[in-house]
């Protein structure tokens, strides 16, 4: 018996594309069928690739359904997986083609073709999903295809394009059992990935059986898993205490994190710097009390991250000063440069040009049950209320809900975590900040839209930082969020459960086929 607790650094994540360092233990033979029990706070808001853009639903798309491309453990590049090969045949990064693998078989047994992918990736768009990905493909402008080939035309140079297709955006479905024009209802999803989902019971658990059929870029299709989901945090840590669970892998409270000891015998803890951020979203349509820019300006005038990240977050999670987090090429602290520290005169000043009258009050929502969300509501409230310009009501709500409100502009300000798509600044551009963008609060800026083009017109990743970091002078200027904390990632499982630490790896696949037992 023996505890391990391994740090990954996010540079490893995100920008070398190596693999993850740390132990590597063979798994136990006599054990490859036994099932193993994963915990985890993050709801599924939809089995329906069309339908979900969140960090629950992403997990469990990327063991149920395949796309043309995916990432290996902490690689940096998209490599095959559905597709045999894929490459942009044009200079101007405007016309991307794949060739599929030509022995994928659905469920059904009915063959894979470029045909589904066409599909798959038009429903998308053409469904348009409020809570959905379609944001992610907003340069895709067509796509033809032929046999096994499947040629997609951009409507501007997208060098990050195939990033794109390597996330639950480019989930590949069954033609002949998803519609056309509306998001598949029911407890059944038809993929080609490592795992079939065997059955679904919504906020309680997904069942997932190894896929025999399964072909692509790994090797090994893993052991039974059944995730459980738990309503919130202080649940899923008396599962994990009474053992009901072999791995707890989001999120437990900050104060059970921060206890977490690596001399444990019966535990293995893997820590990691991971991408992941929190941004408070405000609500900038002419109806909501925040429309105003100098309003908005305000608000990040007086918050204090770090008092926020050690009263809630015990040291769990670090303070963020700008749209992109640390450890990705073209982090800026645009927000600590314009917001150094709190300043509640300078607030009362920005309020005053403003010409609003004082208290300024606006509901702010969050969801339940996720970390310590409740809390920072209330620590938040408590900073903006203190300067006595601010006067803010808070509400919890449950996950679906929550997205809904939002995305209906049910809400002045909102907390939001934001898990990277894929290991490129640029999942924290567009989706983020770019006109129709993910967080549905009507920001569109001509500027950030023109900045967000121009990175990705060049291939060469390591050239964009300029133009990011300007991005994020603009955004902390503008105000339509504001960042709060950068997240350290942890996966805890028990003593004989190898592989941890590959469910959190930076590049956005959630690798259940990469638990076993010892």
């Amino acid at each position: 018996m023996r505890s391990v607790r391994l740090w990954i650094p996010a540079t490893l994540l995100v920008l070398a594309g190596v693999g993850v360092a740390g132990w590597q233990l063979m798994p136990a033979k006599e054990n490859s069928d036994r099932t193993i029990t994963v915990g985890t706070t993050d709801a599924v808001t939809s089995l329906d690739p069309a339908g979900a853009y969140d960090a629950g639903s992403w997990a469990l798309f990327s063991n149920v359904f395949q796309s043309l491309l995916t990432f290996e453990p902490g690689g940096a590049k998209p490599v095959p997986d559905a597709a045999k090969g894929c490459a942009f045949i044009d200079t101007g990064l405007r016309t991307y083609r794949c060739t599929l693998r030509d022995d994928l078989t659905f469920p059904s047994r009915r063959r894979m073709t470029a045909a589904d992918v066409k599909f798959s990736l038009e429903r998308v768009k053409r469904i348009n999903d409020e809570v959905g990905p379609a944001s992610l493909l907003s340069t895709l402008g067509g796509v033809d295809a032929s046999g096994q080939t499947v040629t997609f035309h951009l409507s501007a140079p997208d060098a990050t394009f195939p990033f794109k297709l390597a996330t639950g955006a480019g989930s590949i479905v069954d033609s002949t059992r998803y519609p056309k024009r509306s998001l598949r209802t029911g407890t059944d999803a038809d993929g080609t990935g490592p795992y079939v989902l065997t059955a679904y019971t919504k906020n309680t658990r997904a069942v997932l059986a190894p896929n025999p059929r399964y072909k692509g870029a790994i090797s090994d299709v893993g052991r039974p898993v059944v995730l459980r989901y738990y309503p919130n945090s202080q649940a899923l840590e008396v599962a994990r205490k009474a053992k009901r669970l072999d791995v707890a892998a989001r999120q437990l409270p900050p104060a059970v994190l921060a206890a977490l000891s690596p001399s444990d015998p019966a535990q293995r803890v893997t820590e990691a710097e991971s991408a992941e951020t929190r941004n408070l979203v405000l609500n900038v349509r002419a109806r909501s009390p925040l429309h105003d820019r100098r309003v908005r300006q305000a608000v990040a005038s007086l918050i204090d991250r770090e008092a926020l990240v050690d009263r809630t977050y015990k040291g769990t999670t670090d303070a963020l000063y700008g749209l992109i987090p640390a450890g990705i090429t073209g982090h800026a602290t645009s927000f600590f440069d314009d917001y150094p520290k709190p300043d509640a005169k300078k607030a009362r000043a920005l309020l005053t040009e403003a010409g609003v009258p004082l208290p300024v009050r606006f509901t702010y929502g969050f969801a339940e049950g996720r970390g310590a969300a409740g809390e920072e509501a209330a620590e938040l409230k408590e900073q903006l209320e203190a300067s006595g310009l601010f006067k803010v009501t808070t509400e919890g709500f449950e996950w679906t809900e929550f997205q809904k409100r939002y995305a209906e502009g049910g809400l002045d300000a909102w907390a939001v975590g934001w898990v990277a798509d894929y290991p490129d600044a640029d999942t924290f551009g567009s989706p983020l900040v770019g006109t129709g963008n993910s967080m549905k609060n009507g920001y569109s800026s001509k500027d950030v839209d023109h900045l967000i083009q121009e990175t990705q017109q060049d291939d060469d990743r390591s050239r964009t930082t300029d133009a990011f970091r300007r991005l994020q002078q603009v955004v902390a200027q503008d105000v339509p969020l504001i960042p709060l904390w950068q997240r350290k990632d942890y996966v805890i499982s028990s003593e004989d459960i190898s592989g941890g630490q590959y469910l959190s790896d930076g590049t956005g696949v959630f690798r259940l086929w990469r638990l076993s037992w010892l």
